[in-house]
């Protein structure tokens, strides 16, 4: 690992650290949903007006075009400064726009990208469906080609924003008869298009950002394949790259902080017989361990960073960070559960250590790919492990 921070990097956290500072919301983000997704796009403007929308992508496009050690410096001090979660702008700002700037033509960056970068519009993620989750490749949803359209009928689920989207990055079967990750496309799929219905899906944690989507007959100009006709895969796999870029260190700073206060509530709270929390082995045991594994995790993400920045782009090692990121996340909550008891009913949304926030760490192990696959994509391609299928 070569991560170092010279003078200038410095002078550049100094830079971040003031205008978060200066323009962070002071609200929490809300609950309601119609609510939260304005509080985003607000966000995502003054962001934008403050000249750092789009950290990652190329200054041509609007971006701000940082390094990865700068990225880093970013990330760090964004959750230092409890700057709230981009909510509705994460599919398009860290998948669909980064996967148009490296597959679509000029025509359809010019069309999204600015939009995209300014707040202007929602896209959410046309991937899953119910028999095709963690495989993706064996997605069902089809399209047929009629003349300069394709004619999409089918399913997809779990589809985050959907009901607020204006666009969608789909990926669709165009040749039923070609193998299993052959006959993909990625196509923009606009979401007031005709025969598209969305149902909401309240989770266990209260909130419905979860959706199903249903196309019925639904006509797709063939102008919005990004990356060419039956050549999805290879730029679906570009869209979940950029799962596994830096921007996973904002959360594992947060992970940090949530493990500290963990401490300060063993210190200060105690128990049936008024003994501190932490004078409980167990418990003492268990803050160690977590903030051992939050340091790791974080030599691991730099190490991760610095092999990236090497080859050029993410490679499997990030499954490993995911991976690990997304079990203790979970692990951290659970503690903050058995801690904090019954009070964490009083806290109110957007605070640290809510039910919601609790329940909502089921979906770690899941989102970006599941555990399973995170450990398939470990096994396979670092470890020269068989295929488990």
């Amino acid at each position: 690992m070569d991560i170092q921070f010279s003078p200038s990097d410095h002078a550049f956290r100094d830079q971040v650290r003031t205008w978060l500072a200066e323009n962070t919301p002071a609200e929490p983000r809300p609950f309601d949903s119609d609510e939260a997704k304005a509080f985003d796009l607000a966000w995502q403007a003054k962001q934008y007006q403050g000249g750092w929308a789009g950290i990652s992508w190329p200054q041509a496009y609007g971006g701000r075009g940082l390094s990865l050690i700068q990225q880093i410096i970013w990330f760090e001090e964004y959750a230092r400064a409890d700057a709230p979660w981009i909510g509705a702008c994460f599919v398009g700002v860290n998948h669909g726009g980064p996967t148009l700037i490296m597959c679509g033509d000029d025509a359809q960056k010019s069309d999204h990208l600015p939009r995209i970068l300014k707040g202007e519009t929602v896209w959410c993620q046309g991937f899953s469906e119910p028999g095709a989750g963690s495989d993706l490749a064996g997605i069902r949803t089809t399209a047929r080609l009629e003349g300069d359209e394709l004619v999409v009928n089918g399913q997809k689920l779990w589809t985050s924003f959907a009901h607020q989207a204006d666009y969608q990055e789909l990926l669709l079967r165009t040749d039923p008869e070609a193998g299993r990750h052959a006959g993909l496309s990625w196509v923009i799929c606009d979401m007031r298009s005709p025969g598209i219905t969305v149902r909401p899906i309240r989770m266990m944690s209260g909130e419905a950002d979860f959706c199903e989507v249903f196309y019925d007959e639904v006509r797709i100009p063939v102008s919005n394949v990004v990356g060419g006709l039956n050549r999805g895969w290879s730029v679906a796999m570009s869209t979940l790259g950029f799962e596994r870029g830096t921007g996973f260190i904002a959360e594992q700073v947060k992970l940090a902080r949530e493990v500290e206060a963990l401490l300060k509530v063993a210190r200060e709270r105690t128990d049936e017989r008024g003994r501190p929390l932490i004078a409980n082995e167990r418990v003492a045991e268990d803050l160690a361990l977590l903030r051992v594994e939050v340091a790791a995790l974080r030599a691991l993400t730099y190490a991760n960073v610095s092999l990236a920045a090497r080859a050029g782009a993410p490679g499997a090692e990030a499954s490993v960070v995911r991976l690990f990121s997304a079990e203790l996340t979970q692990r951290i909550a659970r503690l903050q559960t058995d801690l904090l008891g019954p009070e964490m009913l009083d806290f109110e949304y957007g605070q640290w250590g809510t039910t919601q926030h609790y329940l909502r760490t089921f979906a770690a192990t899941i989102a970006g790919g599941t555990a399973q696959i995170q450990r398939d994509i470990i096994g396979e391609r670092l470890l020269g492990l068989p295929k488990s299928r």
